[in-house]
């Protein structure tokens, strides 16, 4: 079994918002695959299901961002899932909107988000998928940034970048990372 782990902030304030792509890609392949997220436990909502042929968790942690550390750690404990066998997805204003990176480890690179996981888990090595949402123009706050919407003409490069992402993800279940980095990793702008 695996776990595709999308960050973002419950409730309808945050819905549309640039922190909540990791939603939005669980969300997809929920839809993609005909996965219902009714289950409502460990802080989480999600839903079991298979995507090519492996039985997987689709998660939205239901804690805020900077505590999703509290969703993660007791859904893997109860499924006996090591943090290898999960991916973790969410947004990254240090990547130009319309970049995709997988990572196998790494550090939180100021996520709160990761932080919480980082922390709650005591590792780092664990698979990642950032999404860009770039960078907030001068003189805007990065917390009210990541906090509101995506401008319209930057709504189809978001749409296009989720269903690249989900489509990371369901290689990440079937083949080795390496080879779905070398596949994914780059900007799309230009498409």
């Amino acid at each position: 079994m695996r776990a595709i782990i999308g960050l973002g902030n419950p409730g309808e304030a945050y819905a549309g918002t640039r922190h909540n792509v990791g939603f939005w890609v669980v969300s997809l392949l929920a839809q993609r695959y005909s996965i219902p997220l009714n289950r409502h436990r460990y802080n989480a909502r999600y839903g079991q299901g298979e995507i090519r042929g492996v039985s997987v968790l689709l998660v939205q942690p239901m804690t805020f961002m900077n505590r999703s550390g509290e969703a993660v750690r007791p859904l893997l404990k109860a499924y006996r899932l090591s943090p290898q066998q999960m991916l973790v997805v969410y947004d990254d204003i240090a990547l130009p909107l319309g970049t995709l990176r997988m990572r196998a480890r790494g550090s939180a690179g100021g996520h709160n988000g990761m932080r919480s996981i980082i922390a709650a888990l005591g590792t780092e090595e664990f698979p990642r998928l950032r999404i860009g949402i770039g960078a907030p123009p001068e003189g805007v706050d990065p917390a009210d940034y990541v906090l509101s919407p995506f401008e319209e003409n930057e709504k189809p490069l978001m749409r296009q970048m989720l269903e690249h992402a989900a489509d990371a993800c369901e290689a990440w279940l079937t083949e080795p990372i390496e080879q779905v980095m070398s596949r994914f990793n780059r900007s799309y702008l230009q498409e």
